[in-house]
Protein backbone atom coordinates (compact mmCIF):
# COMPACT_ATOMS: atom_id res chain seq x y z
CA UNK A 1 0.00 0.00 0.00
CA UNK A 2 2.48 2.36 0.58
CA UNK A 3 6.27 1.34 -0.72
CA UNK A 4 9.04 3.62 0.18
CA UNK A 5 12.13 3.64 -2.19
CA UNK A 6 15.81 4.60 -1.42
CA UNK A 7 14.35 8.08 -0.34
CA UNK A 8 17.34 10.73 0.06
CA UNK A 9 17.28 13.97 1.42
CA UNK A 10 20.34 16.61 2.33
CA UNK A 11 19.96 20.13 3.47
CA UNK A 12 22.77 21.88 2.90
CA UNK A 13 23.96 24.86 5.41
CA UNK A 14 26.42 27.42 5.07
CA UNK A 15 29.22 25.42 6.87
CA UNK A 16 27.87 21.86 6.13
CA UNK A 17 25.80 19.94 4.61
CA UNK A 18 23.61 17.25 6.45
CA UNK A 19 21.89 14.35 4.75
CA UNK A 20 18.62 14.09 7.01
CA UNK A 21 17.45 11.08 5.10
CA UNK A 22 19.59 8.55 3.53
CA UNK A 23 18.75 6.09 1.04
CA UNK A 24 15.51 4.65 3.43
CA UNK A 25 13.02 1.97 1.88
CA UNK A 26 10.65 0.41 3.31
CA UNK A 27 7.34 -0.79 2.48
CA UNK A 28 4.18 -1.12 4.74
CA UNK A 29 1.15 -3.17 3.65
CA UNK A 30 -2.76 -2.89 4.40
CA UNK A 31 -3.90 -3.78 7.94
CA UNK A 32 -0.28 -2.94 9.22
CA UNK A 33 0.80 -0.69 11.35
CA UNK A 34 4.79 0.48 10.87
CA UNK A 35 6.40 2.22 13.31
CA UNK A 36 9.29 4.84 11.95
CA UNK A 37 11.05 5.28 15.11
CA UNK A 38 14.16 7.47 15.92
CA UNK A 39 15.36 10.37 18.41
CA UNK A 40 14.84 13.49 17.32
CA UNK A 41 16.76 14.63 13.90
CA UNK A 42 16.63 10.81 13.01
CA UNK A 43 14.92 11.95 9.99
CA UNK A 44 11.31 10.55 10.69
CA UNK A 45 9.44 14.19 9.97
CA UNK A 46 11.47 14.35 6.66
CA UNK A 47 10.82 11.60 5.48
CA UNK A 48 6.94 11.74 5.78
CA UNK A 49 7.37 15.24 4.22
CA UNK A 50 9.01 13.56 1.20
CA UNK A 51 6.09 11.36 1.22
CA UNK A 52 3.45 14.31 1.59
CA UNK A 53 5.21 16.00 -1.30
CA UNK A 54 5.69 18.93 1.13
CA UNK A 55 9.36 18.74 0.10
CA UNK A 56 10.93 16.97 -3.17
CA UNK A 57 14.11 14.48 -2.26
CA UNK A 58 17.09 14.63 -3.91
CA UNK A 59 16.89 11.11 -5.11
CA UNK A 60 14.33 7.69 -4.23
CA UNK A 61 10.37 7.92 -4.72
CA UNK A 62 7.35 7.29 -2.72
CA UNK A 63 4.10 4.80 -4.10
CA UNK A 64 0.91 5.56 -2.47
CA UNK A 65 -1.44 2.35 -3.72
CA UNK A 66 0.67 2.10 -6.37
CA UNK A 67 0.77 5.74 -7.58
CA UNK A 68 4.79 7.45 -7.53
CA UNK A 69 4.43 10.38 -5.93
CA UNK A 70 7.12 11.75 -8.51
CA UNK A 71 4.25 11.34 -11.35
CA UNK A 72 0.83 12.12 -10.25
CA UNK A 73 1.90 14.19 -6.36
CA UNK A 74 -1.78 15.53 -6.12
CA UNK A 75 -3.59 12.06 -6.75
CA UNK A 76 -0.85 10.33 -4.23
CA UNK A 77 -1.86 13.25 -1.69
CA UNK A 78 -5.25 12.37 -2.26
CA UNK A 79 -4.79 8.61 -0.77
CA UNK A 80 -3.13 10.34 2.46
CA UNK A 81 -4.34 10.58 5.49
CA UNK A 82 -2.17 13.18 8.05
CA UNK A 83 -2.22 13.48 12.08
CA UNK A 84 0.24 15.09 13.53
CA UNK A 85 0.08 17.14 17.12
CA UNK A 86 -0.37 20.26 15.82
CA UNK A 87 -4.12 19.82 15.56
CA UNK A 88 -5.07 22.91 13.65
CA UNK A 89 -9.03 23.34 13.74
CA UNK A 90 -10.63 26.12 12.62
CA UNK A 91 -12.34 27.96 15.16
CA UNK A 92 -15.11 29.80 14.09
CA UNK A 93 -16.54 27.16 12.61
CA UNK A 94 -18.62 24.14 14.04
CA UNK A 95 -17.59 20.49 13.88
CA UNK A 96 -19.87 19.58 11.57
CA UNK A 97 -19.07 22.46 9.59
CA UNK A 98 -15.22 21.46 9.77
CA UNK A 99 -14.87 18.15 8.90
CA UNK A 100 -17.76 18.68 6.10
CA UNK A 101 -15.28 21.44 4.42
CA UNK A 102 -12.35 19.45 4.62
CA UNK A 103 -14.56 16.22 2.98
CA UNK A 104 -15.38 19.15 0.19
CA UNK A 105 -11.78 19.66 -0.32
CA UNK A 106 -10.49 15.81 -1.25
CA UNK A 107 -13.91 16.02 -3.77
CA UNK A 108 -16.25 13.52 -1.16
CA UNK A 109 -19.79 14.09 -2.33
CA UNK A 110 -22.04 15.90 0.23
CA UNK A 111 -24.04 12.36 0.91
CA UNK A 112 -21.16 10.52 1.07
CA UNK A 113 -19.06 12.91 3.43
CA UNK A 114 -22.57 13.36 5.86
CA UNK A 115 -22.60 8.96 5.85
CA UNK A 116 -18.58 8.67 6.70
CA UNK A 117 -19.14 11.88 9.53
CA UNK A 118 -22.25 9.54 11.00
CA UNK A 119 -19.63 6.54 11.30
CA UNK A 120 -16.64 8.59 12.09
CA UNK A 121 -18.77 10.48 15.14
CA UNK A 122 -19.55 7.64 16.43
CA UNK A 123 -16.50 5.91 16.54
CA UNK A 124 -14.26 8.94 17.75
CA UNK A 125 -17.37 9.88 20.44
CA UNK A 126 -17.89 13.39 18.86
CA UNK A 127 -21.54 12.75 17.96
CA UNK A 128 -22.25 15.33 20.78
CA UNK A 129 -19.08 18.04 19.68
CA UNK A 130 -20.95 18.66 16.29
CA UNK A 131 -22.65 21.61 16.55
CA UNK A 132 -20.05 23.12 18.55
CA UNK A 133 -17.57 25.76 17.35
CA UNK A 134 -13.85 24.09 17.22
CA UNK A 135 -12.59 27.01 19.07
CA UNK A 136 -13.92 26.01 22.69
CA UNK A 137 -12.86 22.62 22.36
CA UNK A 138 -10.73 20.97 24.90
CA UNK A 139 -7.47 19.60 23.98
CA UNK A 140 -8.22 16.48 23.98
CA UNK A 141 -11.52 17.00 22.66
CA UNK A 142 -9.64 18.57 19.77
CA UNK A 143 -7.64 15.91 18.88
CA UNK A 144 -10.37 13.60 18.51
CA UNK A 145 -11.67 15.95 15.98
CA UNK A 146 -8.32 16.20 14.31
CA UNK A 147 -8.62 12.29 13.83
CA UNK A 148 -11.65 12.20 12.33
CA UNK A 149 -10.06 14.71 9.54
CA UNK A 150 -7.72 12.29 8.56
CA UNK A 151 -10.20 10.07 7.59
CA UNK A 152 -13.09 11.63 6.66
CA UNK A 153 -12.15 10.98 2.82
CA UNK A 154 -11.08 7.58 3.70
CA UNK A 155 -7.61 7.29 2.22
CA UNK A 156 -5.80 3.67 2.40
CA UNK A 157 -2.76 4.92 3.82
CA UNK A 158 -2.41 7.39 6.99
CA UNK A 159 0.55 9.14 8.23
CA UNK A 160 0.83 10.14 11.99
CA UNK A 161 3.79 11.99 13.22
CA UNK A 162 4.12 12.28 17.25
CA UNK A 163 0.68 11.53 17.39
CA UNK A 164 0.57 10.98 21.36
CA UNK A 165 3.02 14.33 22.26
CA UNK A 166 1.76 16.45 24.60
CA UNK A 167 -1.73 14.61 25.39
CA UNK A 168 -2.57 13.09 29.31
CA UNK A 169 -3.36 9.39 30.04
CA UNK A 170 -6.69 9.73 28.43
CA UNK A 171 -5.93 11.78 25.25
CA UNK A 172 -3.55 8.48 24.45
CA UNK A 173 -5.63 5.78 24.88
CA UNK A 174 -7.79 7.63 22.84
CA UNK A 175 -4.97 7.70 20.04
CA UNK A 176 -4.05 3.70 20.33
CA UNK A 177 -8.13 2.56 19.62
CA UNK A 178 -8.09 5.16 16.80
CA UNK A 179 -4.64 3.02 15.54
CA UNK A 180 -7.05 -0.13 16.37
CA UNK A 181 -9.87 1.37 14.36
CA UNK A 182 -7.40 2.07 11.75
CA UNK A 183 -5.54 -1.57 11.61
CA UNK A 184 -9.19 -3.18 11.54
CA UNK A 185 -10.42 -1.10 8.36
CA UNK A 186 -7.51 -2.55 6.58
CA UNK A 187 -5.50 1.13 5.95
CA UNK A 188 -1.59 1.14 6.23
CA UNK A 189 -0.35 2.87 8.68
CA UNK A 190 2.70 4.33 9.40
CA UNK A 191 3.76 5.85 13.18
CA UNK A 192 6.48 8.43 13.83
CA UNK A 193 7.25 8.95 17.65
CA UNK A 194 10.19 8.86 19.77
CA UNK A 195 7.75 7.31 22.55
CA UNK A 196 9.45 3.91 22.03
CA UNK A 197 7.23 2.31 24.92
CA UNK A 198 4.23 2.92 23.32
CA UNK A 199 5.76 2.02 20.11
CA UNK A 200 6.11 -1.53 21.41
CA UNK A 201 2.40 -1.48 22.26
CA UNK A 202 1.38 0.15 18.64
CA UNK A 203 2.95 -1.25 15.85
CA UNK A 204 3.17 -4.68 14.19
CA UNK A 205 6.83 -3.67 12.18
CA UNK A 206 9.64 -1.25 13.17
CA UNK A 207 11.77 0.73 11.21
CA UNK A 208 14.86 2.03 13.78
CA UNK A 209 15.97 5.39 12.35
CA UNK A 210 19.40 6.97 13.32
CA UNK A 211 21.15 9.87 11.56
CA UNK A 212 18.79 9.36 8.58
CA UNK A 213 19.44 5.38 7.92
CA UNK A 214 17.52 2.52 8.62
CA UNK A 215 19.67 0.30 11.13
CA UNK A 216 16.93 -1.92 12.01
CA UNK A 217 13.73 -3.09 10.49
CA UNK A 218 11.55 -5.82 11.28
CA UNK A 219 9.31 -6.96 14.09
CA UNK A 220 10.16 -6.78 17.55
CA UNK A 221 10.74 -10.58 17.58
CA UNK A 222 13.17 -9.93 14.73
CA UNK A 223 14.84 -6.99 16.15
CA UNK A 224 15.82 -9.13 19.57
CA UNK A 225 17.81 -11.61 17.40
CA UNK A 226 19.44 -9.14 15.81
CA UNK A 227 20.25 -6.63 18.61
CA UNK A 228 20.31 -8.96 21.29
CA UNK A 229 18.21 -6.84 23.38
CA UNK A 230 14.52 -6.80 25.21
CA UNK A 231 13.10 -3.45 24.33
CA UNK A 232 13.56 -0.57 21.34
CA UNK A 233 14.76 1.47 24.08
CA UNK A 234 17.85 -0.29 24.70
CA UNK A 235 18.59 -0.83 20.96
CA UNK A 236 18.63 2.92 20.88
CA UNK A 237 20.91 3.14 22.78
CA UNK A 238 23.15 0.97 21.41
CA UNK A 239 22.91 2.69 17.90
CA UNK A 240 23.28 5.77 19.86
CA UNK A 241 26.22 5.29 22.14
CA UNK A 242 28.03 2.39 20.07
CA UNK A 243 31.03 -0.08 21.10
CA UNK A 244 30.53 -1.81 17.86
CA UNK A 245 28.96 -0.59 14.87
CA UNK A 246 25.72 -2.24 14.84
CA UNK A 247 24.44 -4.71 12.70
CA UNK A 248 21.61 -4.05 10.21
CA UNK A 249 18.58 -6.40 8.96
CA UNK A 250 18.55 -7.03 5.13
CA UNK A 251 15.80 -5.49 3.72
Amino acid sequence: MLQIHALTKRFVGESETVCAVDGLSFEVGPGEVFGLLGPNGAGKTTTLRMVLGLIAPDSGDAEVAGIPTSVDPFAAKAKLGFVSASDGVYPWLTVREMLLYFADLYGVGPDEATARLHVLAEVMDIEGLLDRRAGTLSTGQRQRVTLVRGLIHDPPVMLLDEPTRGLDVVGVQTIFRYISHLRHVGKAVVVCTHRLDEAERLCDRFGLLHRGKMQYEGTLTQLRGVSGREHLVEMFDDLMNPSTPPNEIPT
